[in-house]
Protein backbone atom coordinates (compact mmCIF):
# COMPACT_ATOMS: atom_id res chain seq x y z
CA UNK A 1 0.00 0.00 0.00
CA UNK A 2 2.86 2.36 0.86
CA UNK A 3 4.41 1.75 -2.55
CA UNK A 4 1.12 2.63 -4.24
CA UNK A 5 0.88 5.91 -2.31
CA UNK A 6 4.30 6.97 -3.58
CA UNK A 7 2.93 7.06 -7.10
CA UNK A 8 1.10 10.24 -6.16
CA UNK A 9 4.25 12.04 -5.06
CA UNK A 10 5.79 14.73 -7.26
CA UNK A 11 9.56 15.28 -7.49
CA UNK A 12 11.11 17.78 -5.10
CA UNK A 13 10.55 21.32 -6.26
CA UNK A 14 7.79 20.35 -8.71
CA UNK A 15 4.29 21.68 -8.03
CA UNK A 16 0.90 21.55 -9.65
CA UNK A 17 -1.85 24.17 -9.36
CA UNK A 18 -5.35 23.01 -8.44
CA UNK A 19 -8.80 24.66 -8.35
CA UNK A 20 -9.61 27.39 -7.55
CA UNK A 21 -6.01 28.67 -7.71
CA UNK A 22 -5.46 27.49 -11.28
CA UNK A 23 -8.27 29.70 -12.58
CA UNK A 24 -6.98 32.63 -10.53
CA UNK A 25 -3.45 32.20 -11.92
CA UNK A 26 -4.84 32.09 -15.45
CA UNK A 27 -6.78 35.29 -14.77
CA UNK A 28 -3.60 36.94 -13.48
CA UNK A 29 -1.68 35.79 -16.56
CA UNK A 30 -4.34 37.32 -18.81
CA UNK A 31 -4.31 40.56 -16.83
CA UNK A 32 -0.53 40.97 -17.12
CA UNK A 33 -0.47 40.08 -20.81
CA UNK A 34 -3.15 42.73 -21.34
CA UNK A 35 -0.83 45.27 -19.70
CA UNK A 36 1.96 44.20 -22.06
CA UNK A 37 -0.36 44.46 -25.06
CA UNK A 38 -1.37 47.99 -24.11
CA UNK A 39 2.32 48.94 -24.04
CA UNK A 40 2.78 47.58 -27.56
CA UNK A 41 4.31 44.14 -26.86
CA UNK A 42 3.48 41.20 -29.12
CA UNK A 43 2.93 37.78 -27.58
CA UNK A 44 5.11 34.83 -28.65
CA UNK A 45 4.89 31.19 -27.57
CA UNK A 46 8.31 29.48 -27.78
CA UNK A 47 8.59 25.70 -27.91
CA UNK A 48 9.08 23.77 -24.68
CA UNK A 49 12.12 21.90 -26.08
CA UNK A 50 14.83 22.93 -28.52
CA UNK A 51 18.25 21.82 -29.64
CA UNK A 52 20.69 22.48 -26.84
CA UNK A 53 23.00 24.82 -28.77
CA UNK A 54 20.03 27.10 -29.44
CA UNK A 55 18.64 27.00 -25.90
CA UNK A 56 21.94 27.96 -24.28
CA UNK A 57 22.75 30.85 -26.58
CA UNK A 58 23.88 34.00 -24.82
CA UNK A 59 23.23 32.66 -21.31
CA UNK A 60 25.00 29.35 -21.94
CA UNK A 61 27.41 29.06 -19.03
CA UNK A 62 24.80 30.25 -16.52
CA UNK A 63 22.05 27.86 -17.67
CA UNK A 64 23.84 24.68 -18.73
CA UNK A 65 23.73 23.09 -15.26
CA UNK A 66 20.04 23.97 -14.88
CA UNK A 67 18.86 22.58 -18.22
CA UNK A 68 17.46 19.07 -18.59
CA UNK A 69 19.08 17.34 -21.56
CA UNK A 70 17.57 14.57 -23.69
CA UNK A 71 18.21 12.96 -27.04
CA UNK A 72 15.88 13.56 -29.98
CA UNK A 73 14.78 10.11 -31.14
CA UNK A 74 14.27 11.40 -34.69
CA UNK A 75 17.58 13.18 -35.33
CA UNK A 76 19.85 11.80 -32.61
CA UNK A 77 20.77 15.37 -31.61
CA UNK A 78 20.90 16.60 -28.03
CA UNK A 79 17.88 18.61 -26.98
CA UNK A 80 17.01 20.49 -23.84
CA UNK A 81 13.90 21.54 -21.94
CA UNK A 82 13.95 25.30 -21.57
CA UNK A 83 15.13 26.70 -18.24
CA UNK A 84 14.79 30.32 -19.41
CA UNK A 85 12.71 31.76 -22.24
CA UNK A 86 14.95 34.77 -22.97
CA UNK A 87 17.29 32.96 -25.41
CA UNK A 88 14.25 31.53 -27.18
CA UNK A 89 12.72 34.97 -27.62
CA UNK A 90 16.07 36.24 -28.97
CA UNK A 91 15.98 33.46 -31.57
CA UNK A 92 12.42 34.40 -32.50
CA UNK A 93 13.46 38.03 -32.89
CA UNK A 94 16.32 36.97 -35.17
CA UNK A 95 13.90 34.82 -37.19
CA UNK A 96 11.52 37.76 -37.61
CA UNK A 97 14.45 39.74 -39.04
CA UNK A 98 15.24 37.23 -41.78
CA UNK A 99 13.86 39.78 -44.23
CA UNK A 100 16.60 42.37 -44.79
CA UNK A 101 13.95 45.10 -44.94
CA UNK A 102 13.26 44.46 -41.24
CA UNK A 103 16.86 44.71 -40.01
CA UNK A 104 16.35 48.02 -38.19
CA UNK A 105 12.95 47.18 -36.71
CA UNK A 106 12.50 47.63 -32.96
CA UNK A 107 10.66 44.54 -31.70
CA UNK A 108 8.70 44.38 -28.47
CA UNK A 109 7.94 40.77 -27.53
CA UNK A 110 6.32 39.22 -24.46
CA UNK A 111 5.81 35.64 -23.32
CA UNK A 112 4.51 33.37 -20.59
CA UNK A 113 5.24 29.69 -20.08
CA UNK A 114 6.54 27.00 -17.76
CA UNK A 115 10.25 26.39 -17.30
CA UNK A 116 11.96 23.27 -16.03
CA UNK A 117 15.08 23.52 -13.88
CA UNK A 118 17.36 20.55 -13.29
CA UNK A 119 18.32 22.10 -9.96
CA UNK A 120 16.40 24.64 -7.89
CA UNK A 121 17.56 28.19 -7.32
CA UNK A 122 17.59 28.06 -3.55
CA UNK A 123 16.22 25.64 -0.95
CA UNK A 124 12.53 26.44 -1.35
CA UNK A 125 12.47 27.55 -4.97
CA UNK A 126 10.27 25.86 -7.52
CA UNK A 127 11.88 23.87 -10.32
CA UNK A 128 8.84 24.56 -12.52
CA UNK A 129 8.33 28.35 -12.41
CA UNK A 130 5.81 29.97 -14.72
CA UNK A 131 7.92 32.69 -16.33
CA UNK A 132 6.30 35.85 -17.66
CA UNK A 133 8.24 38.70 -19.17
CA UNK A 134 8.81 41.29 -21.87
CA UNK A 135 11.80 42.20 -24.05
CA UNK A 136 12.80 45.01 -26.42
CA UNK A 137 15.11 44.14 -29.32
CA UNK A 138 16.82 46.61 -31.64
CA UNK A 139 17.26 49.65 -29.39
CA UNK A 140 20.42 50.49 -27.45
CA UNK A 141 18.96 53.69 -26.02
CA UNK A 142 18.41 54.75 -22.46
CA UNK A 143 14.72 55.13 -23.38
CA UNK A 144 14.47 51.36 -23.97
CA UNK A 145 15.87 50.53 -20.52
CA UNK A 146 13.61 53.14 -18.90
CA UNK A 147 10.59 51.68 -20.72
CA UNK A 148 11.34 48.12 -19.61
CA UNK A 149 11.87 49.22 -16.00
CA UNK A 150 8.69 51.32 -16.11
CA UNK A 151 6.75 48.39 -17.54
CA UNK A 152 8.02 46.17 -14.73
CA UNK A 153 6.82 48.68 -12.12
CA UNK A 154 3.47 49.16 -13.90
CA UNK A 155 3.00 45.39 -14.10
CA UNK A 156 3.60 44.88 -10.40
CA UNK A 157 1.26 47.75 -9.55
CA UNK A 158 -1.42 46.34 -11.87
CA UNK A 159 -1.62 43.11 -9.86
CA UNK A 160 -1.97 44.99 -6.58
CA UNK A 161 1.60 44.86 -5.30
CA UNK A 162 2.32 48.17 -3.59
CA UNK A 163 5.36 49.26 -1.62
CA UNK A 164 7.82 47.77 -4.09
CA UNK A 165 11.40 49.01 -4.23
CA UNK A 166 13.97 48.79 -7.01
CA UNK A 167 17.65 47.91 -6.97
CA UNK A 168 19.51 49.34 -9.97
CA UNK A 169 23.10 48.60 -10.94
CA UNK A 170 25.41 48.45 -13.95
CA UNK A 171 27.75 45.54 -14.66
CA UNK A 172 29.99 47.82 -16.72
CA UNK A 173 31.41 49.36 -13.54
CA UNK A 174 32.88 46.12 -12.18
CA UNK A 175 33.84 44.91 -15.65
CA UNK A 176 35.85 48.04 -16.35
CA UNK A 177 37.66 47.80 -13.01
CA UNK A 178 38.90 44.27 -13.69
CA UNK A 179 39.21 44.16 -17.48
CA UNK A 180 42.88 45.21 -17.64
CA UNK A 181 44.04 43.05 -14.74
CA UNK A 182 45.69 39.64 -14.78
CA UNK A 183 42.75 37.99 -13.00
CA UNK A 184 41.60 34.66 -14.41
CA UNK A 185 37.96 33.61 -14.68
CA UNK A 186 37.92 31.81 -11.33
CA UNK A 187 39.38 34.80 -9.49
CA UNK A 188 36.93 37.15 -11.14
CA UNK A 189 34.05 34.82 -10.26
CA UNK A 190 35.10 34.71 -6.60
CA UNK A 191 35.27 38.49 -6.47
CA UNK A 192 31.84 38.69 -8.06
CA UNK A 193 30.39 36.29 -5.48
CA UNK A 194 31.82 38.25 -2.54
CA UNK A 195 30.54 41.53 -3.93
CA UNK A 196 27.07 40.07 -4.38
CA UNK A 197 27.07 38.84 -0.80
CA UNK A 198 28.64 42.12 0.38
CA UNK A 199 31.02 40.04 2.46
CA UNK A 200 33.46 42.85 3.28
CA UNK A 201 35.91 40.88 5.52
CA UNK A 202 36.18 38.02 3.00
CA UNK A 203 36.50 40.53 0.16
CA UNK A 204 39.27 42.48 1.87
CA UNK A 205 41.20 39.32 2.71
CA UNK A 206 40.86 37.89 -0.80
CA UNK A 207 41.88 41.14 -2.47
CA UNK A 208 45.18 40.99 -0.62
CA UNK A 209 45.92 37.66 -2.32
CA UNK A 210 45.38 39.04 -5.82
CA UNK A 211 47.98 40.70 -8.08
CA UNK A 212 46.32 44.12 -7.92
CA UNK A 213 47.51 47.58 -6.98
CA UNK A 214 46.50 48.91 -3.59
CA UNK A 215 44.41 51.61 -5.32
CA UNK A 216 42.46 49.04 -7.36
CA UNK A 217 41.92 46.86 -4.28
CA UNK A 218 40.37 49.84 -2.55
CA UNK A 219 38.22 50.71 -5.55
CA UNK A 220 36.84 47.17 -5.82
CA UNK A 221 36.18 46.96 -2.10
CA UNK A 222 34.32 50.28 -2.19
CA UNK A 223 31.84 48.82 -4.70
CA UNK A 224 30.25 46.80 -1.93
CA UNK A 225 29.73 49.98 0.12
CA UNK A 226 28.30 52.17 -2.64
CA UNK A 227 24.68 51.40 -1.96
CA UNK A 228 21.90 53.94 -1.38
CA UNK A 229 20.02 56.73 -3.09
CA UNK A 230 21.13 58.46 -6.27
CA UNK A 231 23.81 60.40 -4.36
CA UNK A 232 26.02 57.28 -4.31
CA UNK A 233 26.53 57.74 -8.04
CA UNK A 234 28.13 61.13 -7.32
CA UNK A 235 30.34 59.46 -4.70
CA UNK A 236 31.33 56.87 -7.28
CA UNK A 237 32.21 59.55 -9.85
CA UNK A 238 34.67 61.03 -7.37
CA UNK A 239 36.11 57.67 -6.34
CA UNK A 240 36.55 56.44 -9.92
CA UNK A 241 37.38 59.73 -11.61
CA UNK A 242 40.65 58.27 -12.93
CA UNK A 243 39.25 54.80 -13.77
CA UNK A 244 38.54 55.56 -17.41
CA UNK A 245 35.85 57.02 -19.65
CA UNK A 246 33.91 53.76 -20.04
CA UNK A 247 33.36 53.36 -16.31
CA UNK A 248 32.28 56.99 -15.94
CA UNK A 249 29.93 56.54 -18.90
CA UNK A 250 28.31 53.59 -17.08
CA UNK A 251 27.74 55.80 -14.04
CA UNK A 252 26.23 58.55 -16.21
CA UNK A 253 23.93 56.02 -17.90
CA UNK A 254 22.78 54.67 -14.56
CA UNK A 255 22.15 58.20 -13.24
CA UNK A 256 19.98 59.13 -16.24
CA UNK A 257 17.87 55.98 -15.89
CA UNK A 258 17.33 56.51 -12.16
CA UNK A 259 16.45 60.20 -12.64
CA UNK A 260 13.89 59.31 -15.29
CA UNK A 261 12.32 56.62 -13.10
CA UNK A 262 12.13 58.95 -10.11
CA UNK A 263 10.18 61.48 -12.17
CA UNK A 264 7.75 58.77 -13.32
CA UNK A 265 7.36 56.95 -10.00
CA UNK A 266 8.18 59.44 -7.22
CA UNK A 267 6.74 57.12 -4.54
CA UNK A 268 8.85 54.13 -5.55
CA UNK A 269 12.06 53.68 -3.56
CA UNK A 270 15.01 53.33 -5.93
CA UNK A 271 18.23 51.95 -4.49
CA UNK A 272 21.46 52.42 -6.46
CA UNK A 273 23.70 49.44 -5.79
CA UNK A 274 27.06 49.37 -7.57
CA UNK A 275 27.58 45.79 -6.42
CA UNK A 276 24.26 44.71 -7.98
CA UNK A 277 25.56 42.13 -10.45
CA UNK A 278 22.68 39.68 -10.95
CA UNK A 279 23.12 37.95 -14.27
CA UNK A 280 26.68 39.27 -14.55
CA UNK A 281 27.68 36.36 -16.77
CA UNK A 282 25.42 37.50 -19.62
CA UNK A 283 24.19 41.02 -18.90
CA UNK A 284 26.13 43.77 -20.63
CA UNK A 285 24.87 46.96 -19.01
CA UNK A 286 22.07 48.05 -16.71
CA UNK A 287 20.72 45.42 -14.28
CA UNK A 288 17.75 45.78 -11.97
CA UNK A 289 15.46 43.91 -9.60
CA UNK A 290 12.19 44.59 -7.76
CA UNK A 291 11.63 43.73 -4.10
CA UNK A 292 8.78 43.72 -1.59
CA UNK A 293 9.18 44.36 2.16
CA UNK A 294 9.67 41.09 3.99
CA UNK A 295 10.72 39.20 0.87
CA UNK A 296 14.35 38.12 0.87
CA UNK A 297 14.41 37.41 -2.88
CA UNK A 298 13.57 39.64 -5.81
CA UNK A 299 10.05 39.32 -7.25
CA UNK A 300 11.10 40.45 -10.75
CA UNK A 301 14.43 41.08 -12.40
CA UNK A 302 15.98 42.11 -15.68
CA UNK A 303 18.64 44.05 -17.50
CA UNK A 304 20.41 44.71 -20.78
CA UNK A 305 21.97 41.80 -22.68
CA UNK A 306 23.20 43.11 -26.02
CA UNK A 307 24.27 40.81 -28.88
CA UNK A 308 22.46 37.75 -27.49
CA UNK A 309 21.17 36.98 -31.00
CA UNK A 310 24.60 37.03 -32.65
CA UNK A 311 24.69 33.25 -33.13
CA UNK A 312 21.38 33.50 -35.00
CA UNK A 313 22.86 36.04 -37.41
CA UNK A 314 21.52 39.21 -35.79
CA UNK A 315 23.62 40.73 -33.00
CA UNK A 316 20.89 42.99 -31.68
CA UNK A 317 20.80 45.17 -28.58
CA UNK A 318 18.24 43.83 -26.12
CA UNK A 319 16.76 44.62 -22.73
CA UNK A 320 13.95 43.05 -20.75
CA UNK A 321 12.60 41.67 -17.49
CA UNK A 322 10.80 38.60 -16.20
CA UNK A 323 9.08 37.24 -13.12
CA UNK A 324 7.60 33.99 -11.83
CA UNK A 325 3.84 34.32 -12.28
CA UNK A 326 3.14 31.70 -9.59
CA UNK A 327 5.22 33.69 -7.11
CA UNK A 328 3.39 36.91 -8.02
CA UNK A 329 0.08 35.13 -7.47
CA UNK A 330 1.13 34.03 -3.99
CA UNK A 331 2.29 37.56 -3.16
CA UNK A 332 -1.03 39.03 -4.27
CA UNK A 333 -2.59 37.26 -1.25
CA UNK A 334 -5.75 36.23 -3.08
CA UNK A 335 -6.94 34.03 -0.23
CA UNK A 336 -9.63 31.50 -0.94
CA UNK A 337 -11.67 34.04 -2.85
CA UNK A 338 -15.44 34.38 -2.94
CA UNK A 339 -17.26 31.73 -5.00
CA UNK A 340 -19.05 33.33 -7.90
CA UNK A 341 -20.83 30.40 -9.53
CA UNK A 342 -24.53 29.68 -9.89
CA UNK A 343 -25.83 26.26 -8.90
CA UNK A 344 -28.61 24.92 -11.13
CA UNK A 345 -30.87 21.97 -10.31
CA UNK A 346 -30.46 18.81 -12.39
CA UNK A 347 -33.90 18.84 -14.01
CA UNK A 348 -35.15 18.20 -17.54
CA UNK A 349 -36.92 21.53 -17.99
CA UNK A 350 -36.89 23.62 -21.19
CA UNK A 351 -37.22 26.93 -19.35
CA UNK A 352 -34.37 26.03 -16.98
CA UNK A 353 -32.15 24.90 -19.86
CA UNK A 354 -32.78 28.17 -21.70
CA UNK A 355 -31.94 30.18 -18.60
CA UNK A 356 -28.70 28.27 -18.05
CA UNK A 357 -27.71 28.84 -21.69
CA UNK A 358 -28.43 32.58 -21.40
CA UNK A 359 -26.47 32.92 -18.17
CA UNK A 360 -23.44 31.15 -19.65
CA UNK A 361 -23.58 33.34 -22.76
CA UNK A 362 -23.40 36.36 -20.43
CA UNK A 363 -20.17 35.01 -18.91
CA UNK A 364 -21.66 33.48 -15.78
CA UNK A 365 -20.34 30.22 -14.36
CA UNK A 366 -23.28 27.81 -14.02
CA UNK A 367 -22.81 24.42 -12.36
CA UNK A 368 -25.48 21.76 -12.71
CA UNK A 369 -25.97 19.98 -9.37
CA UNK A 370 -25.10 16.32 -9.94
CA UNK A 371 -24.80 15.60 -6.23
CA UNK A 372 -28.52 14.81 -5.88
CA UNK A 373 -28.71 17.72 -3.43
CA UNK A 374 -26.22 16.15 -1.02
CA UNK A 375 -23.81 19.12 -1.39
CA UNK A 376 -24.64 22.75 -0.76
CA UNK A 377 -24.08 25.53 -3.27
CA UNK A 378 -21.09 26.84 -1.30
CA UNK A 379 -19.55 23.37 -1.23
CA UNK A 380 -19.76 23.43 -5.02
CA UNK A 381 -18.11 26.89 -5.15
CA UNK A 382 -21.35 28.74 -5.91
CA UNK A 383 -22.69 31.82 -4.12
CA UNK A 384 -26.06 31.76 -5.93
CA UNK A 385 -28.56 29.16 -7.02
CA UNK A 386 -31.44 28.85 -9.43
CA UNK A 387 -34.78 28.22 -7.78
CA UNK A 388 -38.39 28.28 -8.93
CA UNK A 389 -40.56 31.08 -7.58
CA UNK A 390 -44.24 31.22 -8.53
CA UNK A 391 -43.56 28.90 -11.45
CA UNK A 392 -40.65 30.96 -12.85
CA UNK A 393 -36.93 30.20 -12.64
CA UNK A 394 -34.87 32.89 -10.89
CA UNK A 395 -31.35 33.38 -9.50
CA UNK A 396 -31.07 33.99 -5.76
CA UNK A 397 -28.16 34.60 -3.42
CA UNK A 398 -27.33 31.65 -1.18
Amino acid sequence: MATSNKRWLLPDGVQETLPPDAAAVESLRHEILQVFERWGYDLVMPAMIEYMDSLLTGTAHSLDTRTFALVDQLSGKQMGVRSDMTPQVARIDAHLLADSAMQHRVARLCYCGHLLHAIGDGITSSRTPLQIGAEIFGSDSISADVEVLSLMVATLHSVGLSGISLDVGHVGIFRNLVKNTALDNDQEARLFDMLQRKSIPDLQQYLQELPLSSELRQQICQLALLNGDVSVIDEARELYRDAGAELLASLDYMHKVVASLQSRYPRTLINCDLAELRGYSYHTGLVFAAFLPGQGREIARGGRYNDVGEVFGNARPATGFSADLLNLYQLCDPGSGTPTGILAPDLDDVGLATMIENLRSQGERVVVDLSEMTLSALEQHCNRHIIQVDGAWTVKEV
